[in-house]
């Protein structure tokens, strides 16, 4: 059955490729159905991967090969909450160490551009707290921070 809300991400001819990757490497992830092309067309030949189907943490995606006229951008990302520094670094790592890049606070991207802010709960809580003055401090931390530091978002959080 489909989804009535399935996220598309174009990709360059790379959608089975970054489904795969994202199913290996980010919990409750899976790749499903791919669909093929039947015939030759103009860009492509019968049998090259159209769109794929999959899961990232849970949500329903379509991966569609639609050539380079649409990269991806910060506009969209997925935001995986993690649990421990242990996660967050398993994750960035996956992300960075194949192909991606570092960005600032908690912000990645993989190879195909796809950007991620991989948060660590302690990160969303202290800036929720309610208490200004440790939200304004973990705020502070976050802010010198690429991936996360759980340690000092913790110190932060208790000044």
């Amino acid at each position: 059955m489909v989804s009535k809300n399935t996220i598309c991400l174009w990709f360059n001819g790379t959608a089975l490729e970054a489904a795969q990757f994202y199913a290996a490497n980010i919990p409750d992830s899976a790749v499903g159905q791919v669909f093929r092309a039947p015939s030759d067309y103009p860009a492509g030949k019968k049998g090259d991967v159209l769109t794929v189907a999959f899961t990232v943490a849970g949500i329903p995606c379509i991966g569609l090969n639609g050539g380079p006229v649409f990269p991806h951008t910060e506009a969209f990302s997925f935001q995986i909450a993690t649990d421990d520094q242990q996660e967050t670094d398993r994750l960035w790592n996956a992300i960075v160490g194949n192909g991606g890049q570092e960005s600032a606070c908690g912000w990645c991207k993989d190879k195909w551009g796809l950007s991620w802010q991989i948060t660590p709960r302690v990160l969303t809580e202290g800036i929720a707290d309610p208490d200004p003055d440790v939200a304004k401090r973990v705020f502070e931390a976050m802010m010198t921070m690429r991936k996360i530091d759980v340690a000092a978002i913790e110190a932060a959080r208790h000044g």
